[in-house]
């Protein structure tokens, strides 16, 4: 199996959409950035073609050239695939657990958010990283994309609430697409109902805007706290949909999947 760069995906990539919004821009993310992991069935004129990055995953392509035993470098994901896959899904994870999900487009300008004396809110510099490192599980998922509290920080496409060197809260482009970019916010949980994730969301949306695109924002039906807060952000629905998060592999066996990043 002949591994293939980040930047240079096999040639069906274009089986995976271009300019679409919320985690489908994912795999213009990992081309344009390098986070992330392609995988194909084989080498040569795959048949099967799978994009990850932060433990989300995109699959496309024919799901009769796997067996359930191919799908085990996605356990532990969210997968968004067509419903033709999911009877080798189902085959290949003891839990296969369906999650409804709602999908927001930023229509309109930020509410104004009022910070407590002391906060800091601006963007995210190279040297924020250790900062950001430190804050721990709270705050982290929001860096799987970006290779780390490191990468993140050099991105330019993070913004935080610091109050002296501590970051508070954190707001980035988790998928950076053509069109559209997919944002994620996460507050200390001892930092909370301080307005702290929208007024990261209003710099970041704003630069989000500068680049030309649109922000999005993907969030479970059950997140009624990040949808009130994305809709004070002037976020509002656009539409609703189905991935599934993958448990452990049922079926042994070497995958053909293959790294290729």
């Amino acid at each position: 199996m002949i591994p293939h760069p980040a930047h240079q995906p096999p040639a069906s990539v274009r089986a995976f959409p271009v300019g679409a919004p919320g985690t489908a821009t994912l795999a213009e993310h990992v081309l344009a950035t390098g986070h992330g992991t392609w995988w194909t069935d084989r080498p040569v004129r795959p048949r099967v073609i799978a994009v990850t990055s932060g433990r989300h995953a995109l699959l496309a392509g024919d799901p009769t050239a796997l067996a359930p035993s191919d799908l085990a470098p996605l356990a532990g994901h969210c997968v968004e695939a067509s419903t033709r896959f999911l009877p080798v899904l189902a085959s290949a994870f003891a839990l296969l657990h369906p999650w409804d999900r709602m999908l927001y487009l930023q229509r309109t300008d930020p509410s104004a958010a009022r910070v407590p004396r002391g906060t800091t809110v601006r963007r995210l510099r190279p040297e924020d990283g250790p900062s950001l490192a430190a804050a721990g599980l709270a705050l982290g998922w929001t860096f799987a994309t970006w290779g780390g509290p490191e990468g993140l920080a050099r991105s330019g496409h993070g913004w935080a609430a610091f109050r002296k060197d501590r970051a508070l809260a954190v707001a980035c482009s988790r998928f950076t697409g053509s069109r559209y970019e997919d944002v994620a916010c996460a507050t200390d949980p001892a930092e909370r109902r301080q307005h702290l994730a929208l007024a990261c969301l209003a710099g970041l949306t704003a630069d989000i805007a500068g680049r030309g695109r649109t922000a999005t924002w993907s969030c479970s039906r059950e997140n009624r706290a990040g949808r009130l807060l994305v809709w004070t952000a002037g976020f509002r629905l656009h539409r609703e949909y189905v991935h599934h998060t993958t448990g452990p592999v049922t079926v042994s066996g070497t995958s053909i999947l293959s790294a290729a990043a």
